[in-house]
């Protein structure tokens, strides 16, 4: 995850948007710390997707052939 001064630094460039608005530097900013967000957001849920196991209730392993690909291919 990012670190909490750049998610510090999203909110507090947030605030002042919606309050007084940025300047074109700020909002450039703003938004490679967005991306930045996202990368890191979508990186640590894909690792999570990955130890996951899905078992029906008579615990059978029902894992879509998808991800159990996608986890062979990453290990």
């Amino acid at each position: 995850m990012l670190p909490k001064h750049k998610i510090d630094r999203i909110n507090e460039l947030s605030r002042k948007s919606k309050s007084e608005g940025l300047n074109p530097k700020e909002k450039d900013e703003q938004k490679k710390l967005r991306e930045e967000y996202l990368k890191a957001f979508r990186g640590d849920f894909k690792k999570q997707l990955h130890n996951v196991k899905i078992v029906d209730p008579e615990g059978n392993d029902v894992t879509p052939e998808k991800l159990k690909n996608e986890k062979k291919r990453n290990h």
